[in-house]
């Protein structure tokens, strides 16, 4: 079956009226599918309305928590620490980014560390939106143990995420976002709807043993082998450690079982630097264009057309699924159409 081309404003609709209807206040369902469009526009389909499924059984569980109370923990001049007692990822999280920002125009640098957070989506939206206001943005995310370090058979580290974004004048801001495997789980997750098979090197099975297969994936392979580890294991210590909530120990070592934190939880930071205390933003924006048309400009190899950029594929994306819908394979439609019929719901649109 061909993928479905879906209104983008109207599938944003349906996705907030489905965590509403799973328990959400109206402020955070629209956050939380503000942020899974965001994904889904810029072709990062793995981070998209295919989460609905997952997450809808996380709320269901209570591993994921509808109606949070999200707490400062401790609080400085350029840091805060948040307790975000497992709240849905992009309501905390936007919550942090609300308050790096305050804090890098006041001290010139804004530290937020999340604690208890749930998956918070892609993480080029947050960094993004400090961009947009002339800051620039890092975020890092630990989660339990997904992906094998290198030589083992079994899981050591998450495939945290990092992302990056500065401003720019011609793009708005210029943003990095990457799992340190060699890809998200996301896109196994969209393997499995679109039902193809995984490239060669992603995963391994539940016996250590490469896998194509996106039904027998378990773990994930770090980007980079040693590179895509080593960033995943200090990103561990610069969130859960740092947060006092270890999140891979736990998972790995028998006397530690019992210091585990519940299902679904992850640990965060979210960073913002003040441009402007070392400089013009406007000169800053214009060396980040000027960056970009340096790259630009570098012959190519044979068969290549151009250089990309970071986020140039995204946009190009963004710009098609804007004006002509977003693509959803038949796998995904089954997890909208299962959540339309749950919560009476009207589906979305489909373009033509």
């Amino acid at each position: 079956m061909a993928d479905r081309r879906v209104d983008a404003t109207d599938l944003q609709r349906f996705t907030q009226q489905v965590f509403e209807g799973l328990g959400m206040p109206a402020a955070d369902a629209a956050i939380e599918a503000e942020v899974l469009l965001w994904a889904n526009l810029r072709g990062v389909d793995s981070h998209g309305v295919t989460r609905l499924e997952s997450y809808s059984h996380a709320l269901d569980a209570g591993s994921m928590n509808a109606r949070p109370e999200i707490r400062v923990l401790s609080e400085r001049a350029g840091a805060i620490f948040i307790e975000g007692d497992h709240a849905m990822g992009p309501v905390v999280t936007n919550f942090a980014v609300d308050r790096v920002a305050e804090k890098a125009r006041a001290a010139g640098v804004g530290w937020a560390l999340i604690r208890n957070t749930t998956h918070q989506g892609a993480m080029g939206y947050y960094v993004e939106k400090l961009a947009l206001q002339g800051l620039a943005g890092i975020a890092v995310v630990c989660n339990p143990p997904n992906m094998a370090p290198p030589g083992a058979k079994a899981a050591g580290t998450h495939n945290s995420p990092i992302a990056f974004a500065v401003p720019s004048k011609e793009r708005g801001a210029v943003i990095f976002d990457m799992a340190t495997s060699i890809v998200a789980f996301g896109k196994v997750m969209v393997a499995a709807d679109q039902g193809v098979p995984l490239g060669d090197d992603w995963a391994l099975d539940a016996d250590g043993k490469p896998t194509t297969d996106p039904a027998q994936a378990r773990l994930l392979r770090p980007a980079g082998d040693y590179k895509g580890y080593g960033l995943a294991f200090m990103f561990e210590c610069f969130t859960s450690l740092m947060a006092g909530n270890a999140l891979l120990a736990p998972h790995i070592l028998e006397d530690r079982a019992g210091d585990k934190p519940k299902g679904g939880a992850q640990n965060s930071f979210v960073a913002a630097v003040d441009v402007s205390m070392f400089g013009e933003v406007e000169a800053m924006q214009t060396e980040v264009d000027e960056l970009v048309r340096a790259e630009k400009s570098l012959p190519t190899q044979d068969g290549v057309d151009e250089v990309l950029v970071p986020g140039d594929p995204q946009q190009r994306i963004l710009a098609d699924r804007s004006a002509h819908g977003i693509p959803i394979p038949p796998g995904t439609w089954d997890k909208i159409a299962v959540c339309a019929e749950r919560f009476e719901l009207t589906l979305p649109t489909e373009t033509t």
